[in-house]
C-alpha cells in the first residue's frame, strides 16, 4: 500500500494511522485492518475491471440491510473508485467464536429480517454472487425469477466454459415444470444471498452481524440452504429460527434445488470438483 493512497485514506477517516494489517477478506479482494488512536476500520481494495461495481452493490447490499433494523451490519464509511482500482472502507468488527447464545440471536434476526413483507421478486439492480454477475430482474413469480435469474444464466455459463455439457442441461420449460409445485407458495423476503459461514460475525459483544451480502428479494429458504452447505452455523441456529418461521413442507426438496445455484456458482467459479454435486441435484429433480 503506497503512501499516496494512505494519505488519501487518512483524509477520508480525519484520523492519524497508526497501524495497518493485512488480513481475510476472501478470494476476491485484498483486505487490511486501519488502525488509529480512536477507532479500527476494515479496507477492501481491488484492481480489477469490474471492481467499482462490486463494491458499489456490496455497499447498497449492506445499507439496504441495516435499513431494517433486524440485523446488524458494519458502518460504511465510503467508496471510492480511482482509474485503476477501488476501495470500500467500513467499520472494522473485532469477532469472537460464536457460543449457543450468539447462535440463537443470529438466528433470531435472520428471521426478524425475513419477515419482514416484501413484493415480487428481484433487486433494484444486479449485483454479484463471488465475482460472476447475478441477474436480479424482477419476477412477479418466484418460480420464474428462480429459473430465469438463477439457474438458466449459470448453466449456460457452465456450458460456455465447458464444464457442463448442453445433454447436461434440462430445459427451460422443464426446469420451470419440475419446480412450479415446491415453489407455489413462496413468501418475498429481503435476502442475505451469500450466506455461508464466512459472510457472518459474532461480535465481541455478542452482536450478530452480517457482512459481503448478495441482496435480492427472494425465498427466505435460500438462505438456510446456503448455509447447510459448508457448515459452521450450530444447532441453535435453526432451532431459534423456527420458532420464529416454522418449516414449510417442501424444505428438504427445496433446499436440494436451492443449492443448485450454488454448486453451480462453485462449478463456474472452481471448476470440475462441483461437476458431480451439480449432476446429482440435476439427475434427482430434472
Amino acid at each position: 500500500m503506497n503512501q499516496r493512497f494512505i494519505d488519501q485514506i487518512i483524509e477520508v477517516l480525519g484520523e492519524e494511522i497508526t497501524g495497518i494489517q493485512a488480513v481475510s477478506g476472501g478470494d476476491i479482494s485484498e483486505a487490511f485492518r486501519i488502525q488509529t488512536k480512536k477507532n479500527d476500520y476494515f479496507l477492501k481494495t481491488n484492481a480489477s475491471n469490474f471492481a467499482s461495481s462490486l463494491f458499489q452493490a456490496e455497499k447498497d447490499g449492506l445499507a439496504a440491510i441495516a435499513a431494517t433494523q433486524t440485523i446488524a451490519t458494519p458502518t460504511i464509511i465510503t467508496q471510492v473508485n480511482h482509474e485503476h482500482f477501488s476501495y470500500l472502507l467500513l467499520e472494522f468488527i473485532p469477532s469472537k467464536r460464536p457460543s449457543t447464545k450468539d447462535f440463537e440471536r443470529l438466528g433470531q434476526e435472520l428471521a426478524a429480517l425475513y419477515k419482514i413483507p416484501q413484493t415480487e421478486f428481484g433487486w433494484e439492480q444486479d449485483n454479484f454472487i463471488g465475482n460472476l454477475p447475478q441477474s436480479n430482474k424482477k419476477h412477479s413469480t418466484w418460480t420464474d425469477f428462480y429459473v430465469q435469474e438463477r439457474l438458466l444464466p449459470q448453466l449456460q455459463l457452465a456450458v460456455d466454459k465447458g464444464l457442463l455439457s448442453k445433454q447436461d442441461c434440462p430445459s427451460e420449460s422443464t426446469l420451470f415444470n419440475n419446480t412450479q409445485q415446491l415453489f407455489s407458495s413462496i413468501t418475498s423476503s429481503l435476502i442475505h444471498g451469500d450466506l455461508w459461514s464466512g459472510n457472518y460475525l459474532i461480535h465481541k459483544n455478542g452482536t450478530p452481524y452480517l457482512i459481503d451480502p448478495a441482496v435480492y428479494v427472494g425465498d427466505a429458504e435460500v438462505d438456510l440452504a446456503m448455509s447447510r452447505l459448508f457448515g459452521g452455523f450450530g444447532s441453535s441456529f435453526y432451532d431459534a429460527y423456527h420458532e420464529i418461521i416454522p418449516r414449510k413442507d417442501g424444505m428438504e426438496e427445496r433446499q436440494d434445488l436451492y443449492q443448485l445455484y450454488y454448486f453451480l456458482v462453485h462449478l463456474n467459479l472452481f471448476g470440475r470438483s462441483y461437476y458431480s454435486s451439480v449432476q446429482g441435484i440435476l439427475r434427482r429433480y430434472f
